[in-house]
């Protein structure tokens, strides 16, 4: 294979505040996770997808998501982490072990709670991995951003044209994101002691290579789940785009 996705499924979705982890909850007929898979099950791009799921949901996402839902294209379903960057690293520890990228490849790394990438968004991601080696779904911000200091004051206020709100697919060359993510590991321990914020996957590319990391245009439909207000809102776009 030479396109891959990482799809992480595996946080408890505490901000969500109900029983259910919020990638099973139910919004407009499906899973939420079932939302970001089928677009990269039905994308002429993606070739494989390893999903990554707690280790107590393993067989539940197997059998009640996977199977049920006659995703072809997953290869397999990692076990996520303490932290999302632990999911990503155990998903590309899946994808080396079973070889499922021999040589060149890239990965698509995807939130399972960012239901609305489409296939526009992942070719125009495509078509900037392979020109620069690193890039992510991003959209210029429609606010205004104000930098803090440590007491809660306006330290300084950036230039908006230049301030951008990051998003998922994040995409890299294979071999670049693989052994970022491998270094990590070996430092994390220290890393975290210093308090460096490891927040998306950008960060380490950015932090272990010189690679630099072009922002894609994303879509302000690109939205996270993570609050129950989110989830009328993504209901209303779902309505929309019947």
């Amino acid at each position: 294979m030479k396109n891959i996705g990482i799809i992480l499924a595996g946080g408890s979705g505490s901000r969500m505040g109900g029983a259910v982890p919020k990638q099973y909850m139910e919004i407009s007929g499906h899973p939420l996770i079932w939302y970001a898979l089928n677009a990269f099950e039905a994308s002429n791009i993606i070739e494989g997808i390893v999903l990554v799921a707690g280790a107590q949901d393993v067989e539940r996402v197997r059998r009640e998501i996977v199977e049920a839902h006659s995703f072809k294209k997953v290869c397999g379903i990692a076990c996520g982490g303490s932290e999302r960057y632990f999911s990503v690293a155990n998903a590309l520890h899946y994808i080396e072990d079973e070889g499922l990228i021999e040589g060149d490849g890239y990965i698509f790394v995807q939130d399972g709670a960012r239901p609305f990438v489409d296939e526009e968004m992942l070719e125009r991601l495509y078509n900037d991995v392979r020109e620069c080696g690193a890039c992510v779904a991003a959209v210029p911000s429609k606010d205004t951003v104000k930098i803090a200091d440590e007491e809660g004051f306006v330290k300084e206020t950036p230039d908006r044209s230049r301030v951008w709100n990051i998003q998922t697919p994040q995409v890299f060359e294979y071999k670049l994101i693989r052994d970022a993510y491998f270094k990590f590991e070996d430092e994390a321990d220290k890393l975290i002691s210093e308090g460096i914020n490891i927040t998306d996957d950008a960060s380490l590319c950015e932090l272990y290579t010189d690679k630099k990391v072009k922002l894609t245009l994303g879509s302000y439909e690109n939205i996270k789940i993570t609050t129950p207000e989110d989830v009328g809102i993504a209901q209303r776009i779902i309505e929309k785009r019947i």
